[in-house]
């Protein structure tokens, strides 16, 4: 059983960013919350929305950050120090370009060049020691087209990739709650959006 006490979903703020590539992690935890039941709430001091619910038996957190990507680490800090949440308990979501659309894929620290990760990792005291679920958006083919990439809306077939792969993580969420990291990552390990 992983012992997950709170999950983010990194994205942007605003409606001119609610939907593109950048928000995937923050549409798993807006689809997660829907799924379970749990509101989520303006909470200043943790600069975010957030709630509080069951999921598969665990009393778990959600957040999704009102801060811009590359201060994330605000929101998160904020909350894991209030209430004392280790990053070994925290799980974070967000889009990744190295992964195409439709994979997804489960990790516990490292190294990441995703700027809201990296500021997460400084506001922990640079502890990179959380688990992190990576959402593919795929990869524009050329560096200087990464930033219109990921702050433009996927094609109708790319998005429909991206949902079904949220729609399995979030199942898989269950299973990580439940049984652990191991049987979590062995079935969305083997999934792929078609």
């Amino acid at each position: 059983m992983a012992d997950i006490q709170l999950i983010v979903g990194l994205g942007n703020p605003g409606p001119e960013y609610e939907k593109t590539r950048h928000n995937a992690g923050a549409w798993f935890v807006t689809a997660l919350a829907r799924q379970h039941g749990i509101s989520l709430n303006l909470e200043n001091k943790f600069s975010g929305l957030t709630g509080r619910g069951t999921i598969a038996g665990q009393d778990v957190r959600l957040l999704l950050p009102l801060t811009f990507m590359n201060r994330s680490g605000q929101a998160v800090g904020a909350m894991a120090n209030f209430y004392r949440i280790q990053p070994a308990n925290l799980l974070v979501a967000f889009d990744e370009l190295d992964l195409p659309p439709g994979i997804v894929r489960l990790k516990t620290g490292g190294s990441s060049s995703q700027n809201g990760i990296r500021d997460i990792v400084a506001k922990l005291g640079n502890n990179k020691d959380f688990h992190r679920l990576r959402i593919g958006i795929g990869h524009p083919g050329d560096k200087q087209k990464v930033t219109g990439h990921v702050l433009g809306k996927a094609r109708n077939e790319e998005q429909q990739l991206i949902d079904a792969a949220i729609d399995e993580a979030i199942r898989c969420t269950d299973i990580l709650l439940k049984d652990g990291m191991t049987k979590a990552m062995n079935r969305l390990h083997s999934f792929k959006a078609e």
